[in-house]
């Protein structure tokens, strides 16, 4: 009995009941949607407050601003390595399989094309404008990571170049901070229910039907996810010296929530937390998951790649080298573009047909019954990389204590 006190368990539990309820009662799927939801906002409820405390404190409690640009600038190239990355494992495997040959494309409804009306206005200018919040109150309202990120660097900053006098505000933010952090632990224990009605949402509105017509592109993007995380980050993990498989074990949890909720928001207060525990330092977490959350989505790259070969299949327009080339260079801005936007799978896809001006954008109807199936995988590879990266980063800066993380992560006591 006492396993079953494991939260992990029951997450578990809770996403096995969510596909057996949606399966046999399919009508519940509304029902299960509203438990998904208030369980998401209610850790969006915490995330911004704790993402802005946990810089600050950070970075004027003991970081030097020497230190923040150059972890900032080894995130951002790490970042934009391993995404170009993705983005051509994406393409071989899509190249190899050929998930969308015999797909007939001639069942497309014309009308569901309309998601993609918003696509064409999405630009690079426009992105680097929006990272500068016009009302902060608002980017925490609306929970924007980004302006939120920008904001906290620029009050640390202030902050710090207070000295001794800004002492009691950081000693006062950093007890917020706990505060939050109890919060949050008092809300995921609501966890199984949440990752229940994920699962019984998605089973009980998509069903398994619309996974037969496009399993196969379906399969071909979980096992390039899958590779992946084992032999790309493996490698990784294995020349920065730590364990993949020590470090999925501490955090599977978190996995299996966002695998449940669909969503890898849902646990970003906790991988801070958890990587902080594990001996992380906290300049170094709390720059880098908040900015890997926009622009290191090797799960979303992985999505994108593959789908944009997966329609010229379907539509039967190959493209040369060049071509392919074109769509790598296209995705590396559109899918910084669309950061933070709802349904941003389709509206850089739908970004990337535009510009490309070969393949239909209409074709995006095609991926809709199957989205919600993605969804859940770029979610779980999106967070996983992220984890990894923060720590080949606080690896790269020696801001890690070796003790206490091969402790907590491998066990190991010295």
């Amino acid at each position: 009995m006492k396993y079953f006190k494991v939260l992990y368990v029951q997450v578990i539990l809770g996403i096995l009941a969510g596909i057996l309820v949606g399966y046999v009662f399919p009508s519940f799927f509304p029902s299960a949607k509203l438990i998904s939801e208030t369980f998401i906002n209610m850790i969006r409820m915490v995330i911004a407050p704790v993402i802005f405390l946990t810089i600050v404190t950070g970075i004027a409690g003991a970081g030097s601003m020497k230190k923040v640009g150059r972890v900032s600038g080894k995130a951002l190239i790490y970042f934009e390595v391993v995404t170009t990355l993705t983005l051509f494992i994406g393409l071989l495997v899509a190249n190899v399989l050929k998930p969308g040959a015999g797909v007939n494309h001639a069942s497309i409804n014309p009308a569901n094309a309309q998601i993609t009306n918003t696509a064409k206005d999405m630009n690079w200018g426009e992105f680097l404008s929006h990272i500068v919040p016009a009302n902060i109150f608002d980017a925490f309202a609306k929970g924007d990571i980004l302006q939120i990120l920008f904001f906290a660097i620029l009050f640390a900053v202030g902050l710090k170049q207070l000295g001794a006098q800004g002492a009691s505000l950081i000693t006062a933010f950093e007890k917020i901070n706990k505060v939050l952090f109890k919060v949050l632990h008092m809300i995921m224990r609501l966890s199984p229910l949440g990752a229940f009605g994920g699962m019984a949402y998605t089973i009980g509105k998509f069903g398994f039907s619309s996974l037969l017509v496009l399993g196969k592109l379906l399969m071909a993007f979980y096992v390039t996810g899958i590779l992946f995380i084992f032999v790309v980050l493996n490698l990784i993990a294995r020349f920065y010296g730590f364990s993949l498989w020590k470090l999925l074990g501490y955090i599977k949890a978190e996995i299996l929530i966002v695998l449940g909720a669909s969503s890898s928001e849902a646990v970003l207060p906790s991988l801070i937390e958890k990587l902080q525990a594990a001996g992380c330092e906290k300049e170094v977490v709390g720059l880098v998951v908040p900015a890997g959350y926009s622009f290191n989505l090797d799960g979303t790259s992985i999505y994108l790649s593959m789908s944009v070969i997966f329609l010229s299949q379907v539509f039967n327009v190959p493209l040369s080298f060049q071509q392919e080339l074109m769509v790598i260079g296209i995705l590396l801005l559109t899918s910084k573009g669309a950061a933070g936007v709802t349904g941003s799978g389709f509206i850089v896809l739908a970004s990337t047909l535009t510009a490309l001006k070969i393949i239909p954008v209409a074709g995006l109807a095609l991926l809709i019954g199957v989205d919600r199936f993605m969804s859940e995988g770029r979610a779980v590879f999106n967070f996983i990389g992220n984890a990894v990266a923060t720590v080949v980063i606080a690896k790269s800066e020696k801001a890690v204590d070796e003790v206490k993380y091969k402790s907590v992560v491998e066990g190991v006591v010295e």
